[in-house]
């Protein structure tokens, strides 16, 4: 257990917060779920999967939190404002936004990939994020106040070989991050970047594992640029999560917090 988890389960910073994480199913937004439920705040946990969302909310639930399940697909803007409307209805107000959904369907070389999957990794990544921020700034401008913590990554500020899609995604939801935050800077509600770096996701074992092993043409092996990166389990990324969610209403804006080992 990391301090921050002993500091948020006693001092609980977010009591009376109320929250949506995407990408809540597993991995990283599952743990940070459980991370802020555990910090005091009420969890919307959003995902496709229902099941994988109702192990969430029990997980949440046996650890004496507080959190629902909303089952949405985050290009469909629709469903995304039902689902804000929803939890902040519940909730009483919106506080917190994180966005930790993504896919990365199309890890190919540029000529050899699926357009399809290409198109749907930048709708579900980008687009999605759009989404669920449009859906989340009128409550959290209701309230006063309100914090969007974007998860991004390392191919979003320099990609490598076969991940265009993915990379491009993210290097649009770093500039989404970047020009919201100039939007919202006069209403008390910051957006950052929270980058992760490696961390062992069923996302990760899927795609990024074949990756590093990729070695390109003219070039040296990727894993060279990542022998010293620190391969983390979900949890491990809570305690960013949980400082940036503490912040002050006036704090950080605009801003990539990293626990990467690499440039």
């Amino acid at each position: 257990m990391h301090m921050w988890d002993d500091w948020a389960r006693t001092a609980r910073p977010l009591n009376g917060k109320g929250a949506i994480v995407t990408g809540a199913g597993r991995g990283c937004g599952r743990a940070i779920a459980r991370g802020l439920a555990a910090a005091g705040a009420q969890v919307c946990c959003a995902a496709r999967s229902e099941r994988e969302l109702a192990e969430t909310v029990a997980l949440i639930e046996a650890d004496g939190g507080a959190a629902m399940a909303f089952a949405v697909d985050v290009t469909d803007l629709v469903a995304v404002e039902a689902m804000t409307e929803t939890a902040t209805t519940a909730f009483g107000g919106l506080d917190l936004l994180v966005l930790s959904h993504g896919v990365a369907l199309a890890v190919a070389p540029i000529e050899g990939g699926d357009p399809a999957d290409w198109r749907r990794t930048i709708e579900v990544n980008l687009i999605g994020s759009y989404h669920c921020i449009r859906a989340a700034v009128p409550p959290m401008k209701a309230r006063g106040a309100g914090k969007i913590i974007v998860v991004g990554s390392g191919q979003g500020h320099n990609g490598t070989a076969a991940t265009s899609a993915y990379a491009s995604s993210k290097a649009g939801t770093w500039a989404l991050t970047r020009s919201v935050a100039a939007e919202l800077i006069g209403f008390n509600i910051s957006v950052n970047e929270l980058l992760p770096g490696n961390v062992r996701t069923q996302l990760y074992d899927e795609t990024f594992a074949q990756t590093v092993a990729m070695t390109p043409d003219g070039g040296e092996p990727i894993s060279a640029k990542r022998s010293h990166e620190w391969l983390k389990a979900p949890e491990d990324v809570v305690p960013l999560a949980l400082f940036m969610a503490c912040q002050p209403d006036v704090g950080p804006t605009a801003q990539s917090f990293s626990l990467m080992r690499r440039l």
